[in-house]
């Protein structure tokens, strides 16, 4: 392989975490403010990193796996050795369970969440973000507040949106909901709506 190749290998890797770092905080639902209180890392930093103007090192990426709960190669998206199998470490937020199921190679990430039974939550503050998102509600109803909308989502159906729009989503009753979300950088769009009827 040659010096260019190589080069260009390494440089796309680079590319992707920033879009991965997002991802990550995002899902998380953190501000830059509370990583970097959590890190030690700037908030201009976390923001450079993460929007592909500062390339990253070790010195930066270390604390930030350890801050998001995931093992250095997840963060920066090593290349595969053979084996196509992910391998599901859960993350834990706000009492529900996050699997991610793709490595994160590139712009877009794909999650399942497990939201256990219990009662009826109320609707906390929203969030806002770069990026783009998709769900799919596999089991029991969720209930999606997107700015003015509060929409319920029932098994089968699906939502996408812009994540600059303020948004929460979580059970719809006392009954656990299972759903698929893909969050990726603004362009990457499913073309798929929900119904806006309940």
């Amino acid at each position: 392989m040659s010096d260019t190749s190589t080069t260009n290998d390494t440089d796309d890797v680079l590319a992707a975490v920033g879009p991965r770092l997002r991802a990550l905080r995002a899902t998380r639902n953190l501000t830059l403010a509370a990583l970097s209180a959590t890190t030690g890392i700037s908030v201009s930093t976390l923001s450079r990193l993460e929007s592909g103007q500062r390339r990253p090192n070790l010195e930066l990426l270390l604390p930030l796996a350890k801050a998001h709960g995931v093992p250095l190669d997840e963060l920066v998206g090593a290349p595969a050795t053979g084996d196509p199998r992910i391998h599901i470490r859960p993350i834990f937020h706000h009492g529900m369970t996050i699997l991610p199921l793709s490595r994160g190679a590139g712009g877009l990430q794909v999650f399942k969440h497990l939201v256990p039974a219990g009662t009826t939550e109320p609707v906390v503050s929203q969030q806002v973000h770069e990026g783009y998102e998709w769900i799919y509600v596999i089991r029991g109803r969720l209930r999606l507040v997107l700015g003015e909308h509060d929409l319920v989502l029932p098994a089968g159906e699906a939502a996408e949106f812009d994540t600059r729009t303020p948004h929460w989503f979580g059970r719809a009753d006392a009954r656990s909901v299972e759903f698929l979300s893909l969050f990726g950088p603004q362009g990457q769009r499913m073309h798929v709506r929900a119904r806006t009827t309940r």
